[in-house]
């Protein structure tokens, strides 16, 4: 059966018209210093680069005339690859970690949650702290809010406020976010790795994988709180 062509869609990427593909009768022409030429047919623009060693490459079809560069497009396709990559590499990708609690977690456990965001917020992430309340526990919000403001004194080394302690539905909620400087470090200490594995001959992984605590063995959503988890750190508000 034939592909009905008046409901095709082609969502293909444009491609650029280099050389005796471009159709135009004329264009205007730049060279690769960013010199201008002016407008000419597209035959004369063509004798320029082909004089020059060079291609004809339309880089802006839509402009009346459309525009032309004078350049090598091999290295202008590597360029622009290279350029992709590196913007991609740039990219920070923000995830939001939830850490839940209860407003009778104990000193110990509270302290294993503080350390639990502090390592998500050195990788990039944020933290969402949620304090869920059970029967009449609502009636007394206060104990969560020291709660929070204390994990808030307590990682406001490595993290910003992004939403301040608020109640949602049968909860309290607050949003940490890493500062600048942690996640200038990072990217610093991820330039690093992926040069390392360069001078090593491994391949470059566009994502680094980072060791970090799963979510699911920090949640304190029970009745009871006598999880049996690491010691140390600071003291907890009574």
């Amino acid at each position: 059966m034939a592909t009905d062509r008046r409901n095709f869609r082609d969502t293909r990427a444009p491609q650029i018209r280099v050389n005796h593909r471009i159709r135009v009768p004329e264009v205007r022409v730049v060279l690769e210093d960013g010199g201008m030429l002016g407008v000419m047919s597209t035959q004369q623009a063509l004798r320029e680069a082909e004089e020059r060693g060079l291609d004809l490459v339309e880089v802006n079809p839509k402009a009346a005339p459309p525009v032309c560069k004078i350049l090598d497009f091999g290295k202008f396709k590597y360029e622009e690859k290279k350029r992709a990559r590196e913007a991609k590499r740039k990219q920070t990708v923000v995830e939001v970690k939830e850490l839940k609690l209860r407003p009778k977690t104990d000193d110990h456990d509270l302290d294993v949650k503080l350390r639990a965001a502090r390592r998500f917020i050195e990788s990039g992430n944020k933290v969402k702290f949620t304090v869920r309340f059970r029967g009449r526990e609502i009636a007394h919000p206060q104990r969560a809010q020291m709660q929070l403001d204390w994990l808030r004194e307590k990682a406001d080394d490595l993290a910003t406020v992004e939403q301040p302690p608020t109640m949602e539905a049968r909860a309290m909620s607050l949003i940490l976010a890493p500062r600048p400087q942690v996640l200038h470090k990072l990217a610093i200490d991820r330039a690093k790795e992926r040069q390392a594995k360069r001078d090593r001959g491994e391949l470059d992984t566009e994502h680094d994988e980072h060791d970090e605590p799963d979510d699911s063995e920090l949640d304190d959503d029970d009745d009871d709180d006598d999880d049996d988890t690491e010691e140390g750190g600071d003291a907890a508000p009574a």
